[in-house]
């Protein structure tokens, strides 16, 4: 597997801009989120096993997971989510590990979703850093959710001073498209460094 960096941050950090600019440079993108909904597509065993728990009314009328109706009840207990984990965490770890080691670029990236910690896949940490009220801002504009919603879904997710106590590298996401590509392109020159330091 080539060298690997993780990127993280909370919802509404950007996350996907800075991939998205990563990826236009030629770099893989394994995204956790992208194998989140590829584990459970109809067909694939994660699904069956969580249809098994939590039963059939967590289907969509097509067979599809209802992943709203899913995250509701998830988000409420707690107890609930671990059972969730214990099947999604382990089937969406393989579907990333195969994407890193499929790939063909001089490093990869694994967009995780927001970040609790060191994955045992990369060597290095890139955290895409905002406000929280900018975080609130953002979601709130973009998903047609409630203040109050967008901060529950941030108190589930690990702090921010959290994901920056790890980080490595840290992309302050507040200003243009100009500057975030800008700081991209700076990281990318020092991650094609150490990939071929670490080759």
């Amino acid at each position: 597997m080539s060298f690997v960096v993780g990127l993280t941050g909370g919802i509404g950090s950007g996350k996907t801009a800075v991939s998205d600019a990563f990826e236009a440079l030629g770099i893989t993108i394994a995204d956790a989120d992208v194998a989140s909904r590829t584990v459970v597509e109809p067909g694939r065993p994660a699904l069956a096993q969580i249809v098994s728990h939590f039963g059939e009314s967590i289907l969509q009328a097509d067979g599809t997971l209802d992943r709203a109706r899913l995250r509701k009840i998830v988000f409420t207990d707690a107890g609930e989510r671990k059972i969730l984990e214990s099947v999604t965490v382990p089937a969406i770890m393989r579907e990333l590990t195969g994407i890193l080691e499929r790939s063909t670029s001089p490093y990869a990236m694994l967009m995780l979703s927001s970040g609790g910690g060191r994955s045992p896949l990369v060597q290095r940490n890139l955290v895409v850093d905002v406000p929280e009220d900018v975080q609130v801002a953002r979601v709130t504009a973009r998903d047609d959710n409630t203040p109050e919603q967008v901060r529950a879904i941030m108190a589930a997710q690990p702090s921010r001073e959290q994901r920056l106590a790890y980080a490595d590298d840290v992309i302050e996401n507040t200003g243009t498209l100009d500057e975030l590509k800008a700081a991209v392109a700076r990281l990318h020159r020092q991650y094609l460094d150490m990939a071929g330091k670490h080759g």
